[in-house]
């Protein structure tokens, strides 16, 4: 094989990542709070946001080969939460190693999720026109919030396994151009063909542009219902197979018809069982994961 060394490559993707804004925005006069998780993005984040007229405040851009994700980043969210406030900034943007994940905070420090986000581009572009497949791709985890509110919209949420992989597979059978996973993974199709959390982050700033609102007016867009999620781990064999097992699983599925959901799946990477529920009824989802977890248990002792 051969080798070529693209030596604009980071000049490339900058422009490539401006490229994705509608026409004519630009982030004048904010003020963002940016971290890079010490990962990808350190340099290429923040340039393409300052370039695009915003005062960046960069956090997480220095890595060292050991420090990635290390209690900075979408998964580690207390450093830019209290940048954020503590700088007086508009809005904070997380990302995680690889930059594929966008979690966003508001400039009171409240988190805004995958959930959240999506909700937000998909009404954005299907309000210009430009949302493709009549609404947006999420997993089996999304929260029952997002769906409704989609449906409300007059937009549909299309669920598949977790894992982006799978969300990219029904993106593209289905003809969509917005998905994502709740926990940050959103892949905009119409500018890549993976997930990019700084192509993600410039539809969340240029709807804060168009807005003329404050983050924590413009991005919570829905209230989650109450969801629980609760891993049973097992020593062996298949518990979820068990007769037992089963009628509890029915017995909440009637429970939970019509006002809420029920997931059940094995981890593909360790033995754990991962029971999630959600519904209107916070005391009534505690008790139908509890009562899941405890069948299990019983199955697999």
């Amino acid at each position: 094989g051969r080798a070529r060394r693209i030596d604009d490559a980071r000049g490339r993707y900058i422009h490539a990542v401006k490229g994705s804004l509608p026409d004519n925005v630009r982030l004048d006069g904010l003020r963002i709070v940016v971290d890079c998780a010490n990962g990808a993005a350190y340099q290429v984040a923040p340039a393409a946001i300052w370039e695009l007229g915003a005062d960046v405040i960069s956090v997480g851009v220095s890595p060292n080969g050991k420090n990635i994700n290390d209690k900075v980043g979408s998964t580690h969210l207390d450093l830019v939460k209290e940048t954020v406030v503590a700088s007086g900034a508009d809005i904070g943007i997380a990302l995680d190693g690889d930059a594929d994940r966008l979690i966003v905070v508001d400039e009171k420090g409240q988190t805004v999720d995958g959930d959240q986000i999506m909700a937000l581009i998909g009404t954005q572009l299907a309000a210009r026109g430009d949302l493709r497949g009549g609404g947006v791709v999420a997993t089996v985890m999304s929260n029952l919030g997002l769906e409704r509110f989609l449906n409300g919209q007059g937009l549909t949420l299309e669920r598949t396994k977790v894992g982006d992989r799978h969300v990219l597979e029904k993106m593209r059978a289905g003809g969509y151009n917005v998905g994502g996973e709740q926990s940050g993974h959103m892949i905009m199709l119409d500018h890549a063909t993976t997930g990019d959390g700084t192509v993600a982050a410039l539809q969340v700033l240029a709807a804060l542009v168009q807005s003329g609102k404050r983050a924590s007016e413009m991005l919570h867009l829905f209230d989650p219902v109450p969801q629980l999620l609760k891993n049973v781990r097992f020593a062996g064999g298949k518990p979820l197979e068990a007769a037992s097992v089963q009628a509890v699983i029915a017995d909440a599925e009637r429970r939970l018809d019509g006002k809420g959901r029920l997931v059940i799946r094995p981890s593909g990477t360790e033995p754990v069982i991962r029971v999630m529920a959600e519904g209107d009824d916070a005391a009534e989802v505690e008790e139908v994961v509890d009562t899941i977890c405890a069948a299990v248990k019983e199955a697999a002792a």
